[in-house]
């Protein structure tokens, strides 16, 4: 009888280590992507942002395409950028100049990257951040108020193209695939 009970225990004592080396495994690994074809819905387009060094020398090379100053210039300290809206035949531009080298820009401009990222308007930048997480998108700046957009809070992540994305929310938002932001 005692050899029954010890096979017994030794039995439920492998079982439960399977378990539990499955468990830890379905917890550590990625989220596997609930539909990699299925576009996400609630983001409105808003801008494509621009790094550069010269904002003025930026906005004349653009006035011959069009582009006209849209609001104020504006100097953010928390996203350590001076920037500025442009408008016109194409779609809204940011320029974005950096305050100091210790700008998260200035990696982008030290590789001669013009196009800095592409915005959305988003209701919630929590359920938004949460949806572009599920599809394997890193978060590269947490959400945090932007000057540009009266302290409503932005936040920044990379796509697994490597393409930069800007997430603004808007919270009044109600039909985010209406188009792009006027």
């Amino acid at each position: 009888m005692a050899t029954l009970i010890f096979a017994l225990e030794t039995f439920v004592d492998s079982q439960s280590q399977q378990l539990q080396t499955a468990v830890s495994t379905l917890i550590d690994r990625e989220p596997e992507p609930t539909n990699t074809n299925a576009p996400l819905t609630g983001f409105r387009f808003h801008h494509i942002g621009l790094a550069c060094r010269d904002i003025e020398k930026e906005a004349r090379a653009l006035r011959l395409l069009g582009y006209e100053l849209e609001g104020q210039h504006f100097m953010d300290p928390l996203q350590k950028i001076h920037g500025c809206f442009l408008v016109g035949l194409g779609p809204r531009m940011e320029l974005l100049a950096p305050v100091d080298e210790s700008s998260p820009i200035v990696s982008w401009l030290n590789k001669d990257a013009k196009m800095y990222h592409q915005a959305y308007e988003v209701a919630s930048i929590d359920t938004a951040l949460k949806a572009l997480r599920s599809q394997h998108a890193v978060v590269v700046s947490r959400p945090k108020p932007a000057v540009a957009f009266g302290d409503r809070k932005v936040a920044f992540l990379l796509l697994p193209n490597s393409l930069l994305i800007e997430l603004i929310e808007c919270p009044g938002l109600q039909d985010a695939t209406q188009g792009p932001a006027r």
